[in-house]
């Protein structure tokens, strides 16, 4: 079994991140990233080019709480939040 992710699948951690309007930038992304605070089903991840899919369980910081979300959609665009609401699922019931 390969490991290795076709770059044509999925999108990046870091925009999907952004798209979905969790982040300002994707800059403050890459920085949670980069610090090791996200985690995607259960495997910390450290790398901004990680491929989000849907069906994916995302947990990371966000202010003073943690969120955990299942991503439903990559997304075409950062539209507005509640087009941003449409690519995932809230676990935790937190709007």
């Amino acid at each position: 079994m390969s490991v290795v992710e076709p770059l044509e699948d999925g999108l990046r951690l870091d925009k999907w991140l952004w798209q979905a309007r969790f982040f300002k930038t994707r800059a403050l992304a890459a920085q949670v990233i980069g610090k090791r605070r996200i985690r995607i089903n259960e495997t910390v991840i450290t790398k901004t080019h990680y491929r989000v899919r849907p069906g994916d369980v995302l947990t990371f910081p966000q202010g003073h709480s943690i969120r955990v979300v299942r991503v439903l959609a990559t997304g075409t665009r950062r539209g507005p939040a509640n087009e941003a609401r449409m690519l995932y699922e809230d676990l935790q019931g937190m709007g």
